[in-house]
């Protein structure tokens, strides 16, 4: 497999993924670094491509990525039904290329280069 390995073992590298997925999906905007954020693009595209289907097969792949969140605290819902209620229709007529990678500067710490990975 081709994906970035990101420092960390295989289980660690999932869970990441699945973690800033979710923040992904309840908050349509995270700031990270640029490895990770490129990594994380195909995981985000991915889960809006199966939202984009709606069916139940779909809707049960999609759960065992995103993590069980309540993303809106006045309605309840979960940032899985956040995903295939809204995320999904939103993006019903476009092929693709629903995540946006802006690169935004150097974290002070470690000179780490950071960016944005947002919903267009």
């Amino acid at each position: 497999m081709w994906n970035r390995k990101l420092g960390r073992t295989a289980d660690h590298r999932k869970a990441l993924l699945r973690n800033m997925a979710t923040s992904v999906i309840i908050y349509g905007k995270i700031e990270t670094t640029e490895m990770k954020a490129k990594e994380l693009r195909t995981v985000v595209d991915g889960l809006i491509t199966l939202a984009k289907k709606g069916d139940l097969h779909s809707r049960r792949q999609a759960a065992a990525i995103v993590r069980n969140v309540v993303a809106d605290e006045k309605t309840g819902k979960t940032a899985l039904q956040k995903l295939f209620d809204e995320i999904g229709p939103k993006y019903a007529d476009r092929n693709g290329g629903y995540t946006r990678v802006v690169k935004t500067g150097i974290r002070h710490g470690d000179s780490a280069p950071m960016a944005y990975i947002e919903l267009v």
